[in-house]
């Protein structure tokens, strides 16, 4: 371990003692702080903030996309990759009073595979059993790191399941990419009874319950696990809010769990599902919204002043999502969002 350090963020006077050794965010988050972030490896920017005092700051590997060189000069930072090396204050440029002070402690555990099956010809639905601790408590819309076994690699999955429902189980949605690490793992070597070292929760992608504003999802591929947890949670909880969940694949066979989020309609008052596809095949036998989901979303929806909106899926949906659901009417501190970023974006 290294020296400690204090590190204080304004404007909500919170300190936080950080080890050298460890990033700004993964401190806060031990001590229950639960700062704004996303991919915790330098390349959403979720976390970016602005340092007001100190200079002595080391950075891991980043992205220049989320932190460009000359926002770093004038002061900039990325918690989740930032060491203090001194005692420093931060001011947050994104937080949210309600979510910063209800952080979770963060726990490692140990998880065995219920099952692993594809859902879609690239989407795999992951359920894990806790062996030790008998619980990791989570927030819906909240992620945990699974490690690769036999490397020192871990991957971020969101949960699609309600905390308490199942008493210890995790349930994901993943899409498996190409050579990828964990992907590659996935879907060749995962069987029934492995165990997986997990950690979490991480995340702030979880339904700000001091409000009562309509609801706007927005989702694509993987983007599906975070927002079916947090619409089954509502349904549980018999949360009065109506809530839209625009979805957007590119082929039938890139649709899952539409069933049950038909049957959602029922359970919860004045829910929608709306999915579409944005290259439909003649075979498909299509007859719901074609397009891309943005504009699909602004063809059904021209106007969605006082919405709170909920946006989660591949990073370049994400990116043309946020803007267009400003010009739309939503508040840009009402738009929540959660960039599914892949090791080298």
């Amino acid at each position: 371990m290294g020296e400690k350090h204090v590190v204080r963020f304004e404007p909500v006077g919170i300190e936080i003692e950080v080890d050298e050794d460890q990033t700004i965010l993964r401190a806060a988050a031990e001590q229950g702080v639960q700062l704004m972030h996303g991919c915790k490896e330098g390349q959403c920017a979720a976390c970016k903030s602005f340092v007001l005092e100190g200079e002595d700051i080391e950075l891991d590997k980043y992205s220049t996309f989320a932190l460009p060189d000359y926002e770093k000069e004038e002061g900039s930072t990325l918690l989740c990759r930032a060491h203090a090396y001194e005692d420093l204050v931060i001011e947050l440029l994104n937080y949210d009073e309600e979510i910063i002070r209800s952080g979770l402690p963060l726990r490692k555990g140990v998880a065995e595979v219920v099952s692993n099956e594809p859902v879609t010809h690239d989407l795999r639905h992951l359920v894990l059993k806790l062996v030790e601790p008998a619980e990791i408590k989570f927030f819906p819309g909240q992620y945990l790191d699974i490690t690769v076994p036999d490397t020192e690699e871990s991957r971020s999955f969101s949960m699609a399941n309600v905390p308490d429902r199942d008493g210890g189980v995790f349930e994901f949605v993943i899409k498996v990419y190409p050579n990828g690490l964990f992907s590659e793992f996935l879907a060749t070597k995962v069987a029934v009874g492995d165990r997986l070292e997990v950690e979490g929760p991480f995340g702030t992608f979880t339904l700000r319950e001091s409000r009562t504003s309509p609801l706007v999802f927005v989702g694509g591929g993987a983007g599906m696990a975070p927002v079916l947890g947090l619409l089954r949670s509502m349904a549980d909880r018999g949360v009065d809010r109506q809530a839209v969940f625009y979805y957007g694949a590119r082929q039938r066979r890139d649709l899952c769990f539409e069933e049950e989020l038909r049957a959602l309609q029922a359970r919860l008052p004045g829910f929608r599902f709306v999915p579409a596809l944005s290259e439909p095949l003649d075979t498909d036998d299509w007859a719901g919204e074609v397009g891309l989901i943005t504009d699909v979303l602004a063809r059904c929806e021209p106007d969605l002043a006082g919405r709170d909106a909920y946006v989660c899926g591949p990073p370049p949906m994400v990116d043309a999502a946020i803007p267009a659901l400003t010009r739309l009417g939503v508040r840009e501190d009402n738009i929540f969002y959660d960039k599914f970023t892949t090791t080298g974006e």
